[in-house]
């Protein structure tokens, strides 16, 4: 598989604090990566030095070969989108049209092509029956689903997601990681910032643990999800049995 995104040596420095610290990372088309670890571990610093939003300290990111930096704004979105954690309009837009504004960088496309990727990426996140409410009405979790409609209609072929399930039920929990790795499995690439550690085990096929910054395991589920890996990094026992849903790790932490 080839790779789309690589990260050499990515640190970054704020306040004199190493938020990520000398990382090298590689994405390959057709593959899930999850981010997880700690909170303040550096899981969404070094999605957004992967995106271009922050500029590293040291170290550089390529996307689809070419040194991140030397891209236009629009052929940037045009290879990756991103999924912030948090998406903050000030006016009162229909969900319909913030799933729109991810057709921007290919507004000479034709609002044919758009409104098919609109309509596509609406049924994916289960969202046409709320295409006319507006954006501050929605719920946590809807907004949330918004915003994955959105990158999606964006239609790039890397997506970067800080954070996809969070505030989302169970339901939309597993769709959303549905929606992510039937994306890879077309030929896309994702990687995704991950807290539960059995959404990544289920779907992500490596697994980025960080910890202060620094990788602590990288690899697929069963060789990263370890106890004693897990317990030193999140500084609490657990226990790693098989999923009785399939071949994946299922962490338990212990009752202490």
């Amino acid at each position: 598989m080839s790779v789309v995104v690589r990260g050499t040596d990515l640190t970054f420095e704020l306040g004199g604090r190493k938020l990520v610290d000398g990382v090298d990372l590689e994405l390959a088309a057709g593959e899930v990566l999850a981010l997880t670890g700690p909170n303040g571990a550096g899981k969404s610093t070094l999605l957004r030095l992967l995106s271009g939003e922050l500029e590293p300290t040291r170290g550089a990111v390529e996307l689809d070969g070419r040194p991140l930096g030397k891209l236009g704004h629009d052929e940037c979105a045009r290879l990756r989108a991103v999924m912030p954690q948090e998406t903050v309009l000030q006016f009162a837009f229909t969900v319909r049209e913030v799933v729109a504004m991810g057709r921007h960088p290919h507004r000479r496309s034709g609002s044919e092509r758009d409104g098919e990727a609109v309509e596509s990426a609406m049924r994916w996140t289960e969202l046409l029956d709320l295409h006319r409410r507006t954006y501050p009405t929605l719920s946590g979790g809807e907004r949330g689903r918004t915003t994955l409609a959105r990158v999606l209609a964006q239609e790039s072929p890397v997506l970067l997601l800080d954070e996809p399930t969070a505030a989302l039920d169970i339901r939309h929990q597993e769709r959303a990681m549905t929606v992510a790795r039937s994306f890879a499995d077309s030929g896309g690439a994702v990687i995704a910032v991950l807290h539960d550690l059995n959404l990544a085990a289920a779907y992500a096929d490596r697994i980025a643990l960080l910890d202060d910054g620094r990788l602590a395991g990288l690899g697929p589920p069963w060789t990263v999800l370890r106890e004693d890996l897990l317990g030193s990094v999140f500084d609490h026992p657990v226990v790693v049995t098989r999923s009785p849903c399939g071949d994946s790790p299922l962490v338990v932490p212990a009752r202490v």
